[in-house]
């Protein structure tokens, strides 16, 4: 399946969630606008997901727009989501970064577990090893010698400091042996990349997108390597960490969306619908398999669609799910 179908898919498996099974219970849904909070910038591979997704769910929702809230990796914009009403007209694109690698790292204003329901995870998307054109590198053995040499002047810039973005900078640094390099985060992965196009940072890692391949392509920036376990089928050409070299190198961002809860009783019309939506993401897991691709969906046990905040809490390797 193309990432564009599977998008699709799931985009109509999570507007399943909030319409009514039976016809007397909450017909009237939607009948406003829905918000969807983006906890990045405009520009970013989160940002575009959302748009992606919101567009897929126009006949069925109706108005779905985006209020972007960058800042704090993410924790910024989940906040907000946790504190807005539990109707169904505040959803959130939450990420590995917000929901799982911030709350480990320090207490937060929400917890991951109980503050959300998950809907559905939409997909994933691995980091890349990115450098401004300047540098006179074209893969990472090179780049690893570039900067031994130049230990003052190399620094990196991230989505922000607890994102994905961020970790796979740091494990960069770590596998190569580069512990000198400077972490400079951003409010996501969007400005970081106008900073890189810039020639403001010298090394980037954002999240990889055809977008992003195609500023390569254009000359702006050089992609050496994505942080995947295998090339991806969309970007045949680009190499992998592991074949440069750098097996540990992988960074992988899972995109869920995500609901306030609310209290209620399991035999209630609106359980019957969240079950319903789970049924069809399950049965949608088992009767196809997407190919890998630059954001294909992840692995997730078909049995249990909705747990993965707290197994990635408990200490699983979230790049494994």
């Amino acid at each position: 399946m193309k990432r564009r179908e599977f998008l699709q898919r799931g985009a109509i498996g999570a507007a399943a969630a909030f319409v009514p099974r039976h016809a007397g219970a909450q017909a009237g849904y939607p009948d406003r606008a829905i918000k969807l909070i983006v906890p990045r910038p405009a520009g970013g591979v989160v940002d575009i997901i959302a748009r992606e997704w919101s567009g897929k769910v126009t006949k069925s929702l109706g108005t779905t727009y985006i209020e972007n809230m960058g800042g704090g990796g993410g924790i910024i914009g989940a906040a907000a989501a946790a504190r807005a009403p539990a109707d169904g007209y505040t959803l959130l694109l939450g990420t590995t970064s917000e929901l799982v690698i911030s709350p480990l790292l320090s207490p937060q204003s929400y917890d991951p577990v109980t503050s959300f329901e998950p809907i559905a995870i939409i997909c994933d998307s691995p980091a890349a090893i990115v450098v401004h054109p300047s540098l006179p590198v074209s893969n990472l053995k090179e780049l690893v010698a570039y900067a031994k040499q130049n230990k003052d002047r190399m620094n990196y810039g991230s989505a922000g400091a607890g994102t994905v973005s961020n970790l796979a900078g740091e494990l960069f640094k770590h596998v190569a042996g580069l512990p000198d390099i400077v972490h400079i985060p951003y409010k996501g992965g969007g400005p970081a990349v106008s900073d890189a196009i810039a020639g403001q940072v010298p090394i980037s890692t954002p999240m990889m997108s055809q977008q992003l391949w195609e500023l390569h392509r254009l000359g702006k920036l050089k992609v050496l390597a994505v942080a995947s376990e295998r090339r991806l089928s969309a970007i045949p050409d680009l190499p992998t960490a592991a074949e440069q070299g750098y097996p540990d190198l992988v960074a992988r961002l899972f995109f869920g969306l995500l609901a306030r809860p609310r209290r209620r009783n399991r035999s209630s019309p609106r359980s019957s619908r969240r079950r319903s939506l789970r049924c069809r993401i399950r049965i949608s897991r088992r009767t196809s398999k997407p190919a890998a691709s630059r954001r294909s969906p992840p692995s997730t046990p078909p049995r249990q669609p909705v747990t993965w905040p707290r197994r990635w809490c408990a200490g699983s390797d979230p790049g494994a799910v």
